[in-house]
């Protein structure tokens, strides 16, 4: 007999379960949230993501969803953390914004590792336009980024 561990219940149910999300589907943390180990709130905290803060989904299920963050950790988070706003983390050392989808185009702004940039329109082609919190906006390559 195989002794079910919450969390191999969880992902066995996944499994069976209708809906469920399809790989690389990506949302962003509506507010602060903890990540557990285990799809419950009786199970270990394991840490924190902060708003705004890009996940991929790898399955949800009833009112939870298990999520990677960009350096590849996973945990569960309550599904009404999340949020339909898109966002990207910056995964180089400096992501160059530009004013149009092309290298040659005048540089609006550059922005260090780890920033969140809110994700304006679909990728057109290698690109992305994104909107700083500040409100600056333009251009960035998809390969600067994660979280799309």
């Amino acid at each position: 007999m195989i002794r079910l561990t919450p969390l191999r219940a969880f992902l066995l149910a996944a499994l069976l379960a209708p809906g469920l999300a399809s790989a690389l589907d990506y949302k962003s943390l509506a507010d602060n949230a903890i990540a557990y180990d285990a799809c419950s709130t009786k199970a270990q905290p394991q840490f924190i993501l902060l708003k705004g803060t890009p996940v991929e989904v790898i399955v949800a299920v009833d009112k939870w969803v298990k999520v990677r963050e960009q350096s590849g950790s996973m945990g569960c988070v309550e599904r009404s953390s999340l949020s339909d706003t898109r966002q990207v983390i910056v995964k180089l050392p400096v992501a160059e914004v530009r004013q149009r989808a092309e290298d040659a185009a005048p540089l609006v702004f550059s922005a260090d590792k780890d920033v969140v940039l809110e994700v304006l329109e679909k990728p057109a082609g290698a690109w992305i336009k994104v909107k700083h919190r500040d409100g600056q906006s333009g251009y960035v390559p998809i390969k600067s980024v994660w979280g799309i």
